[in-house]
């Protein structure tokens, strides 16, 4: 790659210089930059590829961790630093547009860089050379709102001068992800006090910067984006999980109307401590259906949560759904969440029973209500729209479940319906979330076992449980010492 190219000669000379001591850090920035490293810290899980384009000293892409880090940038100077104090890292001078590496990431990140970049779409051609399937793009850049501010404290020196040569918006970003072949999975803003002070950081940052107009105000945009897929589909083999606890009544109609999924498939249930007889009426269908692959497991814990748990442990093929067995999501509507997921449109299948008119009798009003509060809070805590986080129809695929799976410490084990336990950890992952709407029907056989007080004030506990956990504790002192 060319150490130098003509329309970069302002930045280099400016980057070199503040990496050879010609022009001085300000301390100020240094809180910032501890900010900046601990949004991208959680995005990013340690022990997987990165490649850094604009990676300066190299301290951010060291701080993540990777199992393979390279970094590319055009000072000379700045590349000769990060080389020495990462020893244990790949750098390389060059243009990021420019760049050929002959490999393919896991995250690809651009801390600070769009506003340097003089081939904006030549940028993202680049990402996209070097990105798999499965690769997340993380961007993030400064507002425009705050343009102002950022001249005011270069002239009084306490923000180093630098030659940006655009200020373009998120909405700009995301149009040329899509031009280049790239899609954005989340856009938000995050960083509303660019100093790092105890307590009070993380109030403003964590707080005060996820309130929707105060929102506005914040110093710095984020995006997460993926490849666009593919236009061939793939052929998926699919494990259906049904709890199941005192649905006797259901079983056979269960086996009946589901159909077989993919190029094969097979039924779960998972029986949690049955008064009614379902036991006994799952082994009669498993004898009656010796042609279907029909599992029996028996619940060893309690509640939802648990009985999914156990299920998706067992299962043995590539995409993973949930079916309650009350039947008031039908088996006819799974092939559309396996066709989605198939083609590559969506990475987490979300039933959402609150598009299509309801059933006479189907949920209760405050039922109703507490779903669209819920719904608004937690599209605002995963940075992506979900209408109906309570649809016990779920589907992904196996591979990304192990994924959640593995990185559950973070959250432990809080979530007694199995739900959010799933939604939390798709958007930690940022798979790309989608709602399929699915028609809701009454009940015909039991009695729920919701009870619309007692797990309504769950629900609130796991929202501000969760709240802490995504958008509060990444600016606490102690985030990134658990690293």
């Amino acid at each position: 790659m060319p150490e130098r190219a003509a329309p970069y000669a302002d930045v280099v000379k400016a980057f070199d210089d503040l990496a050879t001591g010609r022009t001085r850090r300000r301390r100020p920035s240094t809180g910032y930059h501890e900010l900046v490293q601990a949004v991208h810290q959680a995005i990013v899980p340690p022990g997987t590829s990165v490649l850094e384009l604009g990676s300066g000293t190299g301290d951010l892409l060291a701080a993540l961790e990777p199992r393979e880090g390279v970094g590319i940038d055009v000072s000379p100077e700045m590349v000769a630093m990060a080389r020495r104090r990462h020893p244990e890292l790949r750098f390389e001078i060059g243009v990021a547009e420019n760049a050929e590496l002959g490999a393919t990431f896991d995250y690809i990140v651009l801390s600070d860089l769009v506003p340097y970049v003089d081939d904006l779409l030549g940028l993202f051609h680049s990402v996209a050379r070097h990105a798999h399937r499965d690769t997340r793009v993380v961007i993030h850049s400064y507002s425009q709102l705050w343009r102002p501010a950022l001249r005011v404290l270069e002239l009084a020196r306490l923000k180093t001068r630098t030659p940006i040569k655009n200020w373009i918006d998120q909405q700009d970003v995301a149009n040329l992800l899509r031009l280049s072949g790239l899609e954005p999975i989340t856009i938000t803003r995050r960083i509303l006090l660019p100093v790092r002070i105890p307590i009070i950081s993380a109030f403003f940052n964590g707080f005060l910067a996820n309130l929707w107009l105060v929102r506005q105000l914040c110093l710095t945009y984020w995006l997460v984006a993926r490849p666009q897929p593919a236009e061939a589909r793939r052929e998926l083999s699919v494990s259906i999980v049904v709890p199941a606890k005192n649905e006797a009544g259901m079983i056979e109609q269960i086996v009946d109307q589901t159909p077989e999924l993919g190029t094969k498939s097979e039924l779960i249930f998972v029986e949690g401590h049955s008064t009614d007889g379902t036991r006994a009426e799952i082994l009669r269908q498993i004898e009656r259906h010796p042609e279907r692959e029909i599992v029996y497991i028996e619940q060893t814990g309690h509640g939802k949560g648990d009985a999914v748990r156990l299920g998706f442990a067992q299962a043995r093929h590539d995409v993973l759904m949930i079916l309650d067995a009350d039947l008031t999501v039908q088996p006819a509507d799974l092939p559309s969440f396996l066709e989605v997921l198939e083609t590559g449109r969506a990475e987490f299948v979300n039933g959402s029973r609150l598009v299509y008119g309801l059933e006479p009798g189907a949920m209760r009003y405050l039922n109703l209500l507490g779903n669209k509060a819920f719904s608004l809070v937690f599209s605002a805590l995963l940075d992506q729209h979900v209408k109906d986080t309570l649809c016990g129809t779920k589907v992904l695929e196996r591979r990304r479940y192990e994924q959640i799976a593995e990185g559950r410490s973070y959250f432990g084990d809080f979530d007694p319906f199995g739900d959010f336990d799933l939604l939390l950890g798709a958007a930690r992952l940022n798979l790309k979330i989608v709602d399929m709407p699915v028609r809701y029907h009454a009940r015909t056989y039991g009695d729920t076992k919701i009870s619309r007080f007692r797990h309504g004030w769950l629900l609130v506990r796991m929202s501000i449980f969760a709240f802490r956990k995504l958008k509060v504790e990444i600016f606490s002192p102690r985030a990134t010492t658990k690293r």
